[in-house]
Formats: C-alpha cells, structure tokens, sequence
C-alpha cells in the first residue's frame, strides 16, 4: 500500500534526512521516497497507516507540516480474476457473525413460555452494535478513513468516524440494558438512515471500496449484503418502535 503526502518547511537535504528519519519510526512504514524540491513523501507501508500517525512523528519539529496530497486510496480487496474468493468466503465472517447474533437472540426470546419477537429484536440490535462497535474500535483511526471515503456526514466532519464507532457502543449497551427503548429506537432510526445513504451511492454507482461495517479488521468489499445489514436494523427499530405503541 503506498501514499503520497505533501510536506512543507523542508529546506535542505539535512531536512529531508530528519522528516525521513522520524517518518520511519512509525511502526509499518517498509519505505519512504521524499521530492525535495516538490515538498512530497511517497510512502511504501505494510498495512493501513493513519495520516495522524504521521502527524504525530512530526510533531515534535512544527515547522515540517505534512498534510494528504491526494486522498488515500481505499484498502484493495479485489484479487486476480483467477484467485477471486466465492461469494460465502469473502463474506464469511459478517456471516458468522450475524448467525451467532441471530442464534443467540432467538434462544434467548423463546426462553420464556411464549415466543417474543420484541425481545428477539431488542437482544439482536443489542449484539449487533456491540459486536460491530468491538471491531471498529480495535482500529479506530483505520475505521476512520475508510467510513471517510462513503459515509455522507464522515467526508465533511472525518470526527464522526470516530464518534459512530461509540455511537454504535452506546446503542448496544442501552438496547442490552433495555434503557429508554422508546428513545433509543428513535435515536437508532435516523443514524443507521444516514448511514445506509453513503452506502446506497457507493453500491450504485460501482465503488470498488472496502466495507467499514467491521472496522479495518477484515477486507470487505462494499456490496448489497451492507445494505441488507443497515436496512435489517432500520427495519427493526422502526418495528420496535410500532411495537411499544
């Protein structure tokens, strides 16, 4: 994976030795190629590497300020025609994981002497957020850029990444906790609807971009199935919601 970023306030050969020696130090950097004179860095890196990673390595001498030259190019996920994983294989885990949510939540709502669907939704949504938000917070900064490259609100304000991830944590303990269901479902409703736009346009229009419903953990490519996944929980919070009436 490489990247290019613009760096300004180097002025001689002893300034690009120095921003190329601090650059070095964060942790997954295999090479970096510095244009003196057109102020760039061409960063060779062995896994997804936050521009504030950077940022911090530099922050120390203010004056060498590095910034995006482009934006960065989403985390390939397609493979050689030949080498091209089958449908269940690329979407194993989302799979897996919507399986045992799904197996656990019924479990728990015929548990009683009837059947609940109120308490099947409410213990799926709840396992749902929290199993998710797990993933995007092993790499927040990862989950970040990539929610960036689709998410409507993400491209405008790159901080709501950050703050959807606890967003996502929150809704899964209150709907564990049952707090406030009747608040909770409207709160629920709106977010996941603001987030399946940017995944509407991205699907319609071809993107190839990677998935950022389980963070930067697994290399999902953007498809139907996240609709599916968005639709599922705006359809629920809005049965919730009818239910509780």
């Amino acid at each position: 994976m490489t990247h290019t970023y613009q760096i300004t306030g180097m002025t001689c050969g002893g300034c690009q030795r120095k921003v190329q020696d601090l650059l070095y130090q964060v942790a997954g950097v295999n090479k970096i190629d510095i244009n003196l004179a057109n102020g760039e860095a061409t960063i060779e890196m062995a896994h997804h590497i936050s521009t504030r990673s950077f940022q911090d390595a530099l922050r120390a001498y203010p004056k060498y300020q590095l910034s995006e030259k482009i934006a960065p190019t989403p985390v390939a996920f397609e493979e050689p025609a030949d080498e091209r994983k089958p449908w269940g294989e690329t979407y194993k885990p989302i799979l897996l994981i919507f399986f045992y949510i799904t197996t656990i939540s019924f479990i728990a709502a015929a548990s009683g002497d009837n059947f609940s669907l109120r308490y099947f939704m409410r213990i799926f949504m709840a396992g749902f957020f929290i199993v998710f938000s797990f993933f995007k917070l092993l790499n927040l900064d990862g989950f970040a850029d990539s929610y960036a490259m689709y998410d409507i609100v993400a491209k405008k304000f790159r901080e709501w990444g950050y703050i959807y991830a606890f967003v996502e944590l929150g809704l899964g303990l209150s709907y564990a906790a049952n707090f406030q269901p009747v608040i909770i479902n409207y709160i629920t409703l709106p977010v996941m609807a603001i987030s399946i736009i940017g995944v509407l346009q991205s699907v319609l229009n071809k993107r190839k971009i990677k998935c950022a419903c389980l963070g930067a953990v697994f290399n999902l490519p953007m498809s139907t199935i996240t609709i599916i996944e968005d639709a599922i929980m705006i359809g629920m919070s809005i049965s919730m919601i009818f239910i509780m009436k």
